[in-house]
């Protein structure tokens, strides 16, 4: 007797491999797209379900006969957690990558050959080389390409955050197998970057789909740097004691520095940056996926491609270069819905050496000032007063009504108080013009502040400047304040850093500023209120939209830790991170429902009927154990 055919339906096979009951978003739609055999451009924030808008269309299109689907990946990482994820829900994946010795990646070769692969991951100038082409050009005449997936496509553009030159050759995917469905996804594409995409990847046919890039789950906060690692600290333990998360630092040196003084402060921490050995990189990479509360520290290149779906927060000691890679590194947080923090501290040194980096920059001019526009927007969210959320939003050309407040930033909140710096703007102004005059050179922020307030230092003697008209005029300010009307007037460009010693000069639009005809106007410097972890009650702060986690009385917590147990046991003996055996919202609703039998397991959601096969009987074991 034959056995039944498996079912080619998209929402059956999401409910069969998948274990979900409906879509989300445009899911839907993208994945119809791609099964009828046409392209798409996806941008879908993280944590979205932008994996399954190629899984589910491989899936279906394997199983009508059409063949394997090629995943273009650049991660290594990401390529292990997925083909994992798939094989530990029943669907025959593979990858091809540096990780496999000549005899592994001929088996898989082989596995693709053969017609048995639903989905294959391989970078992108591995699928670009001439002998890998090859292999696809048989498969294409035999009918057997299935379709080709380009994950994190903003790296096709110069214009982006994380340019990757090995993705412009991707191109000649679509001149060589015309007719093989395309799908580009991407988490972070402003406008520059999504016609560098159609363009470059030959999408001008493609149907796009724009999800909402708002991240209800994830709270925004950004303050002003005093003494970066002791706010730091202060929001770690006021906030994510034992939680996972990733700080983001600009240097290796303050990676290395700031992971061994956490460590030192009693916290579990891990450096990550590129000048570290690979296989050191690999192993404090597996150990941050596998372990529970370990907290990476950073350069960026950290995080593209990390599935981890409970990273708690994202804390930034340094600002991003612009509000691209500031999204997509906060997007790291929350990706399982739940509360998720993005925090950063921000001060004038970050402003300069942003400023400096992209001046000193041997890039073109057009670039240039592409790139100043870009971290003139990312100033403006940092110094805004207003919703941190509606200036993200509308950056990636999203409206919002009218007074809209997420009640989930910080501006929502604790609204700042706020004051009308304009004329110390023009006192600023006016003493960097004195500077020029009196010698002809300028200085740095610190001296200036030091004239402003008039304090008598041997530099202020020595230059003469005591008798200056501006010594003394911003007296009633403090040295704080002072840090931010600069701040503020390099962020508008009134003002702009000169040099190796960060000079301070004069822009031509300072002339609006000195004229009076530019209201300048800022926060008042603060930290938001002390809050302890029991009184940050996730997902029910006013306004806080994350998913609401289920609750849990006293038996119900006790299967839960019982079933992460005998998760992690599976885990170990799989070698995989545990999030890929079934995540926490799934045990948590196992755990509440205390299923007794195979067909009441199968109704929480993630439980596919592969799971279901090769699970279910011990966790009801574990689950029983309890009664």
């Amino acid at each position: 007797m034959l056995a039944d055919p498996l079912p080619t339906d998209p929402h059956a096979v999401l409910n069969e491999v998948f274990g979900y009951t409906a879509f989300r978003g445009h899911q839907a739609e993208v994945i119809e797209q791609v099964i009828s055999g046409g392209d798409a451009l996806v941008l879908m924030p993280t944590g979205g379900g932008k994996s399954l808008c190629y899984q589910v269309p491989a899936i279906v299109r394997h199983r009508a006969g059409r063949g394997v689907a090629v995943v273009v990946s650049p991660l290594i990482a990401l390529m292990h957690d997925q083909v994992g994820a798939l094989e530990e829900a029943g669907v025959h994946a593979a990858f091809l990558n540096s990780t496999l010795d000549a005899a592994g990646a001929q088996a898989v070769e082989r596995e693709l050959l053969s017609g048995r692969l639903v989905m294959l991951y391989a970078a992108p100038e591995r699928i670009t080389h001439p002998r890998f082409l090859a292999m696809l050009d048989s498969l294409r005449e035999r009918g057997q390409l299935s379709l080709f997936a380009i994950d994190e496509a903003h790296c096709v553009s110069q214009w982006g955050h994380d340019f990757r030159e090995e993705y412009l050759q991707l191109g000649l995917l679509a001149e060589r197998y015309a007719g093989v469905p395309r799908i580009a996804l991407t988490a972070t594409a402003d406008a520059h970057t999504r016609a560098d995409i159609v363009e470059r990847l030959q999408l001008q046919q493609a149907r796009t789909f724009v999800s909402s890039f708002d991240r209800p789950n994830i709270r925004y906060t950004i303050v002003e740097k005093d003494n970066g690692r002791a706010q730091l600290l202060r929001f770690l333990r006021d906030e994510h004691e034992g939680d996972a998360g990733i700080v983001y630092c600009q240097s290796r040196k303050k990676v290395e520095e700031t992971a061994e003084w956490l460590n030192a402060e009693g916290l579990n921490a891990l450096p990550y940056h590129a000048g570290l050995d690979a296989d050191l990189r690999r192993r404090h990479q597996d150990r941050f996926l596998r372990e529970e509360g370990l907290v990476m520290v950073a350069t960026v290149a950290f995080g593209m491609g990390i599935d981890k779906p409970d990273v708690r927060f994202v804390a930034h000691l340094d600002l991003p270069k612009n509000i691209e890679g500031y999204y997509q590194e906060t997007g790291r947080a929350g990706r399982d819905g739940e509360a998720a923090d993005a925090w950063m501290a921000y001060g004038l040194a970050d402003v300069v050496n942003q400023r400096r980096m992209i001046d000193e920059s041997t890039a073109g001019e057009e670039f240039k000032r592409l790139q100043v526009g870009k971290l003139d927007a990312l100033l403006a969210l940092a110094e805004s007063l207003d919703c941190r959320r509606q200036r993200l939003l509308a950056y990636f050309g999203e409206d919002t009504a009218p007074g809209y407040r997420c009640g989930n930033c910080d501006n929502c909140l604790w609204p700042p108080e706020r004051w009308d710096a304009t004329e110390a703007a023009r006192k600023a102004l006016s003493c960097i013009y004195r500077f020029h005059q009196h010698s002809g050179i300028g200085y740095g922020a610190g001296h200036l502040i030091d004239v402003l307030r008039g304090k008598s230092t041997d530099k202020t003697r020595e230059r003469g400047h005591e008798q200056l008209s501006t010594f003394g005029i911003g007296a009633e300010l403090s040295e704080t304040q002072w840090r931010g009307v600069i701040r503020q007037l390099i962020a508008l460009g009134h003002v702009a850093s000169e040099g190796e010693y960060n000079t301070l000069v004069l822009t031509a639009s300072a002339r609006e500023v000195l004229r009076g005809e530019v209201t300048i106007e800022l926060r008042v410097p603060r930290e938001p209120a002390p809050r302890s972890r029991g009184g940050r009650t996730r997902g029910a702060t006013a306004g806080r939209a994350a998913k609401p986690a289920l609750h849990l009385d006293t038996d119900a917590q006790q299967r839960f830790e019982a079933l992460k147990a005998w998760r992690g046991e599976v885990a170990r003996e799989h070698n995989l991170p545990a999030y890929i055996v079934f995540s926490d919202a799934t045990l948590r609703q196992m755990a509440a429902e205390a299923p007794d039998s195979l067909s009441a397991l199968a109704g929480v959601s993630g439980v596919g009927a592969k799971k279901l096969e090769a699970y279910g009987p011990e966790i009801l074991r574990v689950l029983g154990d309890l009664r």
